[in-house]
């Protein structure tokens, strides 16, 4: 089993990686592939809410609390430290084609930088670590392939020739990157 390609979106605050990020998923979710994607807060989160029961559990110490429905789980782990990204990949529940991260600008996987002239020309990524470079206002010098603000579709080409082997995905047996059989996610 080959290992799951991992793509990370940076960029500078509000210069719209979210934003292209949608438009990312939508269009690799549009050619078939499944998307696991993992968002990078250096600040730390809660997505509990005082009160609730799964709040409560972690409350009382537990070290993970799984809270599951008809069609969703969702699953929030006590870690102690930040987790390196490659072992959350590793422990990903679900069979993926690509796992798209947003952030982790230090990283060491490819990236997809979105940059727009209003926030600034100044990449934080070396040339070498990117796959491409979003931007409305082209950089020159570059050998980076470059795409405007809504070509996601151009994007995901790129990823199907440098990251996304041409056997990872066939929609005709509705089988993903591992061979499993697709179900409705």
């Amino acid at each position: 089993m080959r290992p799951v390609p991992v793509v990370s979106v940076v960029g500078r605050s509000n210069v719209g990686k979210t934003t292209f990020l949608e438009k990312l998923i939508a269009e690799l979710k549009r050619r078939g592939y499944r998307v696991a994607t993992v968002k990078h807060d250096v600040h730390g989160f809660e997505i509990d809410r005082p009160g609730k029961d799964t709040w409560r559990h972690a409350q009382a110490g537990s070290d993970l609390v799984v809270i599951a429905s008809p069609d969703r789980v969702a699953m929030i782990a006590r870690t102690g430290a930040e987790m390196a990204l490659d072992d959350i990949v590793a422990r990903l529940p679900l069979d993926v084609d690509i796992v798209v991260t947003e952030g982790y600008k230090r990283g060491d996987k490819p990236k997809i930088e979105v940059s727009r002239a209003a926030c600034g020309r100044e990449l934080l990524s070396r040339e070498e670590e990117l796959v491409a470079l979003v931007t409305d206002e082209p950089f020159g010098e570059m050998q980076v392939p470059q795409y405007g603000l809504d070509d996601a579709a151009g994007v995901v080409d790129e990823l199907e020739r440098r990251l996304l082997p041409s056997h990872s995905h066939d929609p005709h047996t509705n089988t993903g990157a591992h061979g499993k059989q697709e179900e409705g996610l």
